[in-house]
């Protein structure tokens, strides 16, 4: 019972198209960490860049960093190995906090503004994400569909994955190199779920929203990604979803009772 009442609340957070908008032509992963005194003016960026819906915007704070002093309160071993396996697949082999990668494929000092923005600039010229993404939740599961390309696309093979993210995160940082910073971190990926393989042509995914959520997730992106999660690849594809507040249950007039009168 408790994990049915669970699904129909996920349920109730999303409805209509997964992007409201514009579909975003670039995905922005920022890497961070909070023991990183280098990292708030990349977080202050991806927290400017986050409401342009051309773009996806996506934190990952990175665990590698906890041993000077302050652990990190929203890292994971995940993030982690996603930023090595994108350096390993670019063959430069740079890992670094800030670090921002674009469309998986183009590294950038995440604090520089004009080497983000170039590369945004870049990866919106090429062509932006080829593959049409939509995305929704009905009946607590949820569903992607993956329409053909837009035009020529090279990469015929890759993985779809849904990210849990809480659209906003303030941390109050008590020790380490950033002890005493309030930072409000954007778009902070909580969980990561692989949906299975895309093999070129269109598709459909369906699985439980209860799966791929997290507690303290409000919103959901998909990526379609060339590649493996081992070697992740450019993003092809990419969707978003925003959570929204449950309807207020109805009132039901009631009769006045001596209980009904008594304070708490």
């Amino acid at each position: 019972m408790r994990l049915l009442k669970r699904l129909v609340a996920v349920g109730c957070l999303f409805a209509g198209p997964a992007w409201a908008g514009e579909a975003p032509r670039s995905v922005v992963e920022l890497f961070t960490s909070q023991g990183c005194s280098s990292c708030p003016p990349a977080d202050r960026l991806a927290s400017e860049l986050a409401p342009d819906d051309r773009m996806l915007v996506l934190t990952l704070a990175v665990d590698y960093w906890d041993y000077l002093g302050w652990k990190d309160t929203l890292a994971s071993p995940a993030n982690s190995a996603r930023q090595r396996a994108y350096a390993m697949a670019r063959g430069d082999r740079k890992v670094f906090t800030p670090q921002i990668v674009v469309n998986g494929r183009e590294s950038a000092v995440g604090g520089d503004r004009k080497a983000v923005e170039a590369a945004i600039a870049r990866a919106e010229g090429s062509g932006g994400l080829a593959l049409p993404v939509a995305l929704k939740i009905e009946d607590g599961r949820l569903e992607v569909e993956v329409a053909a390309p837009r035009g020529p696309l090279k990469e015929r093979h890759g993985e779809v994955w849904a990210f849990a993210i809480q659209k906003s995160r303030p941390v109050e940082i008590g020790k380490g190199e950033n002890a005493g910073r309030h930072v409000v971190y954007a778009n902070v990926v909580r969980h990561m779920t692989r949906l299975g393989a895309w093999e070129g042509a269109p598709a459909k995914f369906e699985i439980a929203a209860d799966e791929v959520m997290s507690p303290d997730s409000d919103s959901l992106a998909v990526l379609v990604q060339a590649g493996n999660g081992g070697q992740p690849g450019g993003v092809l594809g990419a969707a978003r979803a925003d959570a929204e507040a449950p309807p207020a249950p109805a009132v039901v007039p009631t009769t006045t009772s001596r209980l009904s009168r008594e304070p708490y």
